[in-house]
């Protein structure tokens, strides 16, 4: 079973890697998705292709334009019974030296950003008493990392706040889990270096990391499939989980 046909599903950071192929892969399970991203127009062309999708401009740290965004979404496509949090950012680098607007945008993307899309479908789901919402953290959120504390740590956060709301939400019929993945093949791991793909798979001992067990990276549809399941019908039974996608990396520490 899967999550019933024509359900509305609300996506953010879809514009690219793992956003897209989540939004990919909620239409090809029948879902009326709504792509956004805070590059409205390479939303617009992930879901120029795919039927029953529509591309949407929404930055996640503006407030106004969350909850404007949701009401025009339950207006014009439908009530939203799935909210994937997808929009991230990294930007790695050294405790000593992150900037102080580099930490306040991770935070405010990675953090904030969950905080207010989901509260805002949350609201509207409450009522309604079903719904399922999936966050997209990162394996640092678990296992420390070097040059990535300020990342891990807003993933962390966003892990958490989603696992507490799944507590709060779970009277109501509502669903809330988490996805971490690892390294994925994405334009964020190919900003680190044009060697990261090898570097994280073989491991590295003076930063601490293992590699990865399966000896491959993960595709954006290897974490896409993991949210499809977390959504559907399959998983009715499942809330506050953290399932982490990352081919062993973690040793799940």
């Amino acid at each position: 079973m899967t999550a019933p046909t024509n359900t509305v599903a609300l996506v953010t950071g879809a514009a690219q890697g793992i956003g897209a192929a989540v939004a990919r892969g909620l239409a090809a399970d029948a879902l009326r998705v709504v792509a956004t991203d805070c590059d409205g127009a390479a939303a617009r062309a992930v879901t120029a292709s795919i039927r029953s999708a529509v591309g949407l401009e929404l930055d996640v740290t503006d407030r106004p334009a969350v909850l404007a965004a949701v009401e025009h979404v339950e207006a014009e496509v439908g009530p939203i019974g799935i909210l994937v949090n997808v929009a991230g950012v990294l930007v790695p680098g050294a405790v000593v030296d992150t900037e102080d607007d580099a930490w306040d945008r991770m935070f405010a993307v990675n953090t904030t950003g969950v905080f207010l899309v989901s509260r805002a479908v949350a609201r509207r789901m409450v009522p309604r008493g079903a719904g399922s919402i999936v966050t997209v953290a990162s394996n640092a959120a678990g296992v420390p990392r070097v040059g990535m504390a300020a990342y891990g740590a807003s993933k962390a956060a966003s892990a958490s706040f989603t696992r507490s709301l799944g507590l709060e939400l779970a009277p109501h019929g509502i669903r809330c889990n988490v996805v971490a993945p690892g390294s994925t093949d994405t334009p964020m791991l190919r900003e680190l270096g044009p060697d990261a793909e090898d570097r994280v798979i073989a491991g590295d001992p003076a930063t601490f990391k293992t590699g990865i067990p399966l000896g491959r990276i993960a595709a954006p549809d290897d974490v896409a499939d993991a949210v499809r399941f977390l959504v559907s019908d399959r998983a009715r039974h499942i809330t506050m989980h953290d399932l982490y996608v990352d081919g062993g990396a973690t040793l799940r520490g």
